[in-house]
């Protein structure tokens, strides 16, 4: 069997990496092509090491661009790689520009697409992520949904057939590496930073980003921040930070670090050791909850609800008195940030991974993966 994985983000590289492994462990080597959707060294390149997944078979360098110049660029860049290698099935995670650009290359090659992390929803489709996650799902033949939740939004728009309940492989990703980042990583030494009392930040969503008034608002929540915090910002938040005359006031709070983007490591050991963690990623949110710190994020919406409904991440959008309402709650209510941090992770137990490498496999087997032409309205 020869399948091909696609991908070209973070989030991408760490979920897929427990299911390259499955594969390896079962003698199978996957074909590996990364678009490069994360063309900056520290956001893409780190990940690979750390997770000693260098043997990369494709670079495809897409790069930046809007949202149609990149999927376009990644959907011609794949699909020349697919119709020489010709995989028996191309895998790709989430909701990326990535994703929708593989998914829709393959499958008009009639390879069939397995889509890993399906069925997520916000209900919101002015977000991108939402319209590409939506589009997979429907070009994809096999869906490995994460949760139960995520299964019944699939029923509900008519996706029955070849789909897995497995969990999400974030688990295993998290469970494998967490104890590594522990020994490996001086993250807290080199920035002078105690466990449990500081606050980790991340945004990067266009939503939150890409526009003057958001930006603001995100920035204000930041400088009343009553607790140590620590920022590794994206590049694109950087620079919509100076084009909207921002810069300045984030870089002069005095108790917000603010670092270039970190490893795989760093970053997963700041999770662990955080007080709390307010984001925009949905990644973070379900990382979160496995490492019991408790999460509130800021946005209006949500495609991991399960954190919501387990207790460990509260959705605070960007208005500040709310935002900060919960911080000081946390830090004031001894009771209430042990509900939060012991909310029971949804997501699995850490072997999503080995299941997915296991269906798809026996799927082979049996003469079952291909693309049906009953399978599309």
């Amino acid at each position: 069997m020869k399948p091909a994985f696609v991908f070209g983000t973070r989030p991408e590289i760490i979920k897929l990496a427990p299911v390259i492994r499955a594969f390896e462990e079962r003698g199978v080597k996957p074909l590996l092509i990364h678009t490069g959707q994360h063309y900056d060294y520290e956001m893409s390149r780190v990940f690979l090491e750390e997770l000693e997944l260098d043997g990369i078979d494709y670079h495809l360098e897409v790069g930046s661009g809007t949202q149609a110049e990149q999927t376009g660029t990644a959907m011609i860049k794949i699909e020349r790689v697919l119709m020489d290698e010709r995989p028996d099935v191309t895998l790709v995670q989430g909701d990326t520009n990535t994703v929708l650009a593989g998914a829709i290359a393959s499958v008009k090659l009639k390879i069939p697409v397995a889509h890993v992390e399906a069925g997520l929803r916000s209900f919101d489709r002015t977000m991108p992520e939402e319209i590409n996650r939506i589009l997979a799902d429907h070009a994809s033949e096999v869906l490995f949904a994460p949760t139960e939740e995520a299964r019944r939004n699939l029923e509900r728009e008519g996706i029955t057939e070849n789909v897995y309940v497995v969990g999400n492989t974030v688990v295993d990703a998290v469970l494998q590496n967490a104890e590594i980042a522990e020994k490996k990583s001086d993250i807290l030494e080199r920035f002078g930073l105690k466990p449990k009392e500081y606050v980790l930040i991340t945004a990067h969503r266009a939503e939150n980003t890409d526009s003057r008034e958001n930006l603001t608002k995100f920035v204000e929540i930041l400088e009343a921040l009553p607790i140590k915090a620590i920022y590794p910002m994206h590049p694109r938040t950087r620079n919509r930070l100076k084009e909207f005359g921002l810069w300045k006031r984030i870089s002069s709070i005095e108790n917000l670090i603010i670092t270039k983007p970190l490893g795989y490591l760093d970053f997963l050991k700041l999770e662990k050791n955080a007080f709390a963690i307010m984001t925009d990623s949905g990644g973070i949110q379900e990382e979160s909850i496995i490492l019991n710190v408790p999460c509130l994020t800021l946005r209006y919406n949500t495609e991991r609800p399960e954190t919501v409904t387990a207790g460990g991440n509260v959705l605070v959008g960007l208005e500040k008195e709310r935002a900060l309402g919960y911080l000081q709650r946390l830090l004031k209510d001894g009771e209430f940030y042990r509900k939060m941090a012991e909310a029971p992770n949804p997501f699995g137990d850490g072997r999503a991974g080995e299941r997915i490498a296991q269906i798809l496999l026996e799927l082979h087997e049996k003469g079952e993966l291909k693309v049906r032409s009953s399978r599309f309205i």
